[in-house]
């Protein structure tokens, strides 16, 4: 694949994080310590050590951050940023000397990961980010796109990202002096978990949910909230949850674009309580049921009966059709001469809501008949209700809004790629490929400052494409 422009150069990532009006922003929610407490004052302000967490996805470690920032000419740089930035605040100014790795080890320790901090870090992240990808132009409420036709910028997509340990033991695992016969537990990632990837395959590590948007720059991308995966196999709720809070901050947004982990159940909450499409395949026939995932190397789509329709023919009379759902599109079943079941899709040409009086949402699909039975409309539904449930029907897991054969879903859904490169961009960030700190909530924070970096990326291309001042 042909590369789409140069590179980025480490120092403008470093300027791009100095004009983000959100790593001071951030920093504010930094409690400053009490004076009657007495002890020493800060040698640098907390927006430096945000701008360090950051600066370590732009290096690769906290220990070449502290080499970089050693030179003359980053940290001198640094501090003419500063100056300018607060002429009127001597007191947010940096001193001759570098900030070292101690400094933001204690700052870290001490604060950046307090319960409370950290809690409010990351809902400012949220809200901050939200409010920037509306500043580039992203989930505009008076965009592009319709329900029908949903426009990639008001899009939201996701992934799970597993970060390989520092270290490789497992928490089971003793090593046996062979000398003395002393048993000891080596030293391991004690929130590290057995996840399984996209492709079946097993990954030992921390589980991580990143939600971004993006426009058409190469570097317009924002990542909009990073959220801990707990246990094996909760990706899907945890992504959920993230959607959830992010929808009152993006009332622009039209959808979600993810992989297969999203199941019925989630599809259900963003219809109904979000009022969201979700943008995503269907995962193939169970094995070991009526047929096999793959049948002679051919992938085997699930289908599944969706309800009865009875339509006017145009001379008059009546005729029921039986609906069915095969890999998400929804079309009409026939019996053909020997008994087996044709399914013969339909043409979807409108998706509409309708919001109750509780705030949740109702959701349709309107399919053009062919011209045998009249070409007339048919009117489906796309949420589950209490029928369903009666019957044990799982509509949304079987009928999408936008199925995987729709002329619409592939312009849409190839948006997902960009998921996957977040996941090369973090692993690029890494040294040697492994997490940069210990535990869920020191990777957490990291995480957030590869979002604040690639966050800031974007607004400082999209200011200068708009030859817009970069410094407030």
């Amino acid at each position: 694949m042909a590369s789409r422009g140069p590179g980025v150069a480490l120092l403008e990532r470093v300027d791009a994080l100095l004009n983000n009006p959100a790593l001071f922003r951030l920093a504010d929610a930094i409690p400053a310590p009490r004076r009657e407490k007495g002890g020493r004052p800060r040698q640098y302000p907390p927006y430096m050590w945000l701008l360090f967490e950051a600066l370590i996805s732009v290096y690769g470690s906290a220990r070449q951050v502290e080499a970089e920032l050693g030179h003359l000419l980053v940290w001198n740089r640094i501090r003419e940023r500063v100056r300018r930035r607060f002429s009127d605040r001597p007191d947010l100014r940096l001193p001759e000397r570098p900030m070292r790795r101690h400094h933001y080890l204690y700052a870290r320790n001490r604060y950046l990961t307090d319960p409370n901090v950290f809690a409010q870090l990351a809902v400012l992240h949220r809200e901050t980010a939200a409010g920037q990808a509306r500043e580039l132009g992203l989930v505009d409420p008076d965009g592009p796109g319709s329900w029908t036709h949903p426009d990639p910028s008001r899009l939201l997509y996701a992934d799970g990202k597993v970060l390989t340990p520092l270290f490789r033991a497992k928490p089971d695992e003793l090593i046996v002096d062979r000398k003395t016969g002393s048993v000891r537990v080596p030293r391991h990632e004690a929130d590290a978990g057995l996840h399984w990837e996209g492709d079946g395959e097993p990954a030992w590590g921390t589980k991580f949910v990143l939600v971004a948007v993006r426009t058409e720059d190469p570097q317009g991308r924002v990542v909009l909230d990073v959220e801990w995966v707990p246990n094996a196999g909760g990706e899907a709720a945890v992504a959920l949850d993230c959607f959830t809070r992010l929808a009152a901050l993006l009332p622009g947004a039209q959808g979600v674009i993810y992989d297969t982990a999203l199941r019925g159940v989630h599809h259900q909450h963003l219809l109904r309580e979000l009022g969201w499409l979700s943008i995503n395949g269907v995962t193939a026939a169970v094995a070991g049921k009526k047929q096999p995932r793959r049948a002679e190397g051919q992938r085997v789509e699930k289908s599944a009966h969706v309800e009865d329709k009875t339509i006017a023919l145009p001379d008059g009379t009546t005729r029921t059709i039986r609906l069915y759902a095969q890999g998400g599109a929804v079309g009409i079943g026939e019996l053909t001469d020997i008994g087996d079941l044709y399914f013969r899709p339909l043409r979807r040409v409108r998706t509409h809501r309708n919001r109750d009086k509780n705030g949740s949402y109702r959701w349709y699909n309107d399919y053009r008949l062919p011209d045998d039975y009249g070409r007339g409309i048919v009117t489906v539904r796309l949420h589950g209700d209490e029928t369903d449930v009666a019957r044990r029907f799982n509509r949304a897991e079987n009928v999408r809004p936008i199925s995987p054969s729709d002329p619409d879903f592939e312009a849409l859904f190839r948006r997902r790629n960009d998921a996957e490169s977040i996941n090369r961009a973090i692993e690029d960030s890494l040294y040697i490929g492994r997490a940069h700190s210990i535990g869920h909530v020191r990777q957490h924070l990291n995480l957030l400052g590869f979002a604040l970096m690639t966050n800031s990326l974007a607004l400082r291309r999209h200011a200068i494409r708009r030859d817009e001042p970069l410094a407030a």
